[in-house]
């Protein structure tokens, strides 16, 4: 069984990276009406803490992630898939670029939704669009890229209830549509294959202008996202609730 292959997020050394603080922003409006007043909250892949701040609050909160350098104090080293948890003890789970790091996809699938209470929620965001896939996906350790469509069936085949699919980072989308493109045909040119998963990731460097303008064009998002859901964006958004007649099922050792 593989587990995740490559190191810490890339917010472990620029937490305050513009695409970590509007997805935060785009996170809470999005998903942040399905967390209720749940009790207890569980926060896989807690490396990218600049993105799940607004969670910090709500009930019991734990954190988790592979790599010991994204935990704080309290935080449990672990992987998605053999979650160290008993089966139905958390009422909401978050994953936010999580699942695509993790292959098998169902055996991820099948643990975040085992240690969900029936009637829990699960929250997800993964990368979007397959023909976007570069060498960044590579040094991420990435296994795929979804669509809206691709990510909610791989939540319903876990026995899941999909109440929320959105695209984001639909208004910045021109920026990271051209980025991809150029790192292709780069790659093209230089003919370079398939590259290694790296430790942490560096992240493109972005003039303070072209930053501001990617911050305030995000906030356009986030004031749609509060009514509607978004066509198109670099980033998919879901939620899905466990159904409250679903059977617990322990894991292989009885967890």
């Amino acid at each position: 069984m593989s587990t995740v292959n490559h190191g810490g997020s890339a917010s472990i050394a620029a937490p305050e990276y513009w695409w970590y603080r509007a997805r935060a922003d785009l996170l809470q409006t999005a998903l942040g009406g399905y967390v209720g007043d749940a009790a207890r909250v569980l926060d896989v892949g807690s490396a990218d803490g600049p993105s799940v701040g607004w969670l910090h609050g709500t009930g019991r909160h734990t954190a988790l992630d592979i790599d010991p350098r994204g935990l704080g104090p309290g935080g449990v080293c672990g992987s998605a898939l053999r979650l160290p948890f008993a089966s139905g003890c958390f009422d909401v789970v978050a994953a936010f670029d999580v699942l695509e790091h993790c292959e098998p996809e169902a055996v991820a699938l099948a643990e975040l939704s085992r240690v969900l209470a029936p009637g829990g929620r699960l929250l997800l965001s993964v990368p979007a669009y397959r023909w976007a896939w570069s060498d960044f996906d590579q040094q991420n350790g990435h296994h795929r890229r979804y669509t809206r469509r691709r990510a909610a069936a791989a939540v319903r085949s876990a026995g899941l209830q999909v109440e929320r699919t959105t695209y984001a980072f639909t208004s910045v989308f021109p920026f990271f549509a051209a980025e991809r493109l150029l790192r292709k045909a780069r790659d093209r040119v230089w003919r370079r294959g398939a590259r290694a998963p790296a430790d942490i990731v560096s992240l493109p460097e972005v003039p303070a202008l072209l930053e501001r303008v990617l911050v305030t064009l995000t906030e356009l998002d986030r004031s749609l996202l509060r009514s509607r859901d978004l066509p198109f964006g670099s980033s998919v958004l879901l939620a899905a609730c466990k159904p409250a007649s679903h059977a617990l099922r322990g894991g292989a050792d009885g967890r």
